[in-house]
């Protein structure tokens, strides 16, 4: 069993992994986010919700209390703020192993028609943010793995490819449900994709602009 942190647990993404964890594994969950009463707990023996904000260092040090892994479904314009906040506090506790969620775009990596949407789409100040994110979460000595989903879809399906730092963006969209998929294999695999940032998009969705725009 895994003691697995997860921040920002009402975002749609992390409830979709949650629900994965609970039923593929007997991992114990922490689900952090600001206020509690939005979430419903299925199983209370397996799930433990606190409530606080990621950009608090001292309410972080208190969740990570006997966790293994912390999986962060954080975002925006504050998101600098959280990954330094949780940097810190899992340095603190010695926690080593994290699970960022961030945006592709962020290294100016998707290339063509469609990076040139990307960029005209997240205008006004929105990449800024997740770069400076990412950077503290990669200058840190943290187990870390990043990941740069695509335009994300609710489409009831698991089909996703990955690219690494310095490789061009492939596809343009991909399901939540791949990006929870992803991060709980991360979980079950912790070894896995150590000081990685990995692009992640459904394969043969290149074009350009996501199909559903």
């Amino acid at each position: 069993m895994t003691n697995v942190l997860i921040l920002g647990a009402h975002g749609q993404i992390a409830q979709l992994a949650e629900k994965q964890l609970l039923q593929e594994t007997t991992h114990h969950l922490t689900l952090f986010l600001r206020r509690a009463s939005r979430l419903t707990v299925t199983d209370p023996a397996r799930e433990t919700v606190i409530e606080g904000d990621a950009t608090d260092p001292a309410a972080l040090v208190k969740a990570l209390a006997g966790i293994d892994v912390v999986y962060a479904n954080l975002g925006g314009k504050t998101i600098e703020k959280q990954a330094q906040a949780v940097v810190q506090a899992m340095d603190q506790t010695g926690v080593h192993r994290l699970i960022w969620i961030s945006t592709l775009g962020i290294y100016d990596e998707v290339p063509g028609a469609f990076g040139r949407w990307n960029h005209q789409m997240l205008d006004g100040g929105y990449l800024e943010p997740y770069t400076a994110a990412a950077k503290v979460i990669e200058g840190s000595d943290l187990a870390y793995t990043i990941i740069r989903p695509a335009w994300l879809s609710n489409k009831d399906i698991v089909s996703y490819e990955t690219t690494e730092k310095g490789e061009p963006f492939k596809g343009t969209e991909v399901s939540r449900k791949s990006i929870a998929d992803l991060v709980v294999q991360l979980i079950n695999d912790p070894d896995r994709a150590v000081g990685h940032s990995l692009g992640v998009d459904q394969p043969h969705t290149e074009g350009d602009k996501p199909s559903f725009y």
